[in-house]
């Protein structure tokens, strides 16, 4: 059989349900599955990736193969990771030995640090539970790619994308921020999806900025520190950071050098951290790193 042969309808809900049934195959909750049934929004995020024949990319979730076949179709080598064993042996079966295809079966959050060879590509059609976490995980370990297209929630994508001042500027704005340009890409109604979600989905592209970029060891955890009470003001949040973390002291002389800090950095006490931007965590967590 030609590999790359489609095997399977992948516009039809009624052509996968047969297939899941025919196979024993269920749709599980727990792993935030559905399949983007719409050809066009294949297409396009396929073109957001914009990868060319022999580059090597690694799919996040690709159930019975969808956006596989999309990216084989290009000639791409794919590294596939897939949580469901049911879908891992669909995939052997859909795409028979097919030599741009390896299948990884597990948890990726489990088996992602294991593949020593990392791909410049990503695509993940990420569950809804999770699809943050596996991307910030990924950021924090150092593992970046490229380019990454990922479809997630949209209230996800909204604070992917959110920039200083506004009301979805997060954590974790600034951690995508902090290594990649992220750019909100088309909205996915639920229709395109089957099952269909209770909610829309987005499409968001990040890539990397060039250059070296180093930050300092208190970066991420300041950033979270201060985003944990972001109402407050960078006064009394950074008081009580260096007061648990860094020095041990009396609350006194904790904001005694937190102010000094915030001096030396040049931000008003006052602030607050959802109006900062990544170049000023960067700056005040340098100088909070030798205090």
């Amino acid at each position: 059989m030609n590999p790359l042969a489609r095997a399977l309808n992948y516009d039809s809900p009624n052509e996968l349900r047969a297939y899941l049934e025919g196979h024993g195959l269920g749709m599980q909750k727990k792993f935030g599955q559905n399949f983007l049934i719409n050809p066009a929004v294949r297409r396009e995020l396929v073109g957001a990736l914009d990868i060319r024949a022999g580059d090597q990319v690694w799919e996040i979730g690709p159930g019975l193969g969808s956006m596989t076949f999309e990216f084989l179709s290009r000639g791409a080598l794919v590294t596939a990771f897939e949580i469901d064993q049911g879908f891992v042996r669909a995939l052997g079966e859909l795409f028979p030995e097919n030599e741009n295809l390896k299948v990884i079966g597990g948890d990726v959050r489990k088996t992602w640090p294991a593949r020593t060879a990392r791909a410049p590509y990503l695509f993940g059609n990420l569950p809804y539970n999770v699809g943050s976490v596996i991307l910030g995980e990924m950021i924090e370990a150092g593992c970046l790619f490229e380019r990454m297209v990922v479809t997630v929630q949209k209230e996800v994508a909204c604070r992917m994308s959110a920039r200083p001042g506004s009301k979805d500027y997060s954590s974790f704005s600034v951690l995508c921020a902090s290594v990649y340009r992220v750019e909100a890409l088309r909205v996915i109604g639920a229709r395109s999806f089957y099952p269909a979600p209770h909610v829309d989905s987005q499409a968001v592209r990040l890539s990397l900025k060039t250059g070296q970029i180093q930050y300092p060891k208190l970066f991420t955890p300041l950033v979270r520190f201060l985003f944990a009470s972001r109402r407050k003001t960078l006064r009394n949040s950074l008081t009580k950071f260096l007061s648990s973390r860094i020095m041990k002291d009396s609350e006194k002389t904790a904001r005694q050098r937190g102010e000094e800090l915030l001096a030396a950095s040049g931000i008003s006490g006052s602030e607050r951290p959802e109006n900062l931007t990544v170049e000023e965590f960067a700056a005040l967590a340098a100088l909070v790193g030798e205090a």
